[in-house]
């Protein structure tokens, strides 16, 4: 397989990961998808920002995490989320640790 075709494939992937969580399954919260797999939308969004910066393009959190959600995040937070319980928040911060602030 060419790279061009390998980098299309991976962009079409990414696209139906974002339209499964932003669509599909918008009843699944950030919380738990991090929980559970150690990432969530946010997370997605950050990716997409750093990407961009690695290419010198200026791009910060909130503006990614507009082009990820489709709009302002916390107009998709007030529409998707619930208040997490005191066990989510729990198993969030250990999972956050380990997954995001490992390297600091």
């Amino acid at each position: 397989m060419d790279d061009q075709t390998r980098i299309e494939l991976e962009a079409a992937a990414f696209r139906r990961l974002r339209k499964h969580l932003m669509e599909d399954r918008r009843d699944v919260q950030n919380i738990d998808l991090m929980n559970l797999a150690g990432f969530c939308r946010n997370c997605l969004s950050r990716w997409y920002m750093e990407a961009a910066q690695e290419r010198g393009i200026d791009m910060g959190k909130e503006e990614a995490r507009e082009i990820y959600y489709g709009m302002p995040y916390d107009q998709w937070k007030a529409e998707s989320q619930t208040d997490a319980t005191d066990a989510q928040k729990a198993a969030f911060d250990e999972a956050f640790a380990r997954n995001v602030t490992k390297d600091g």
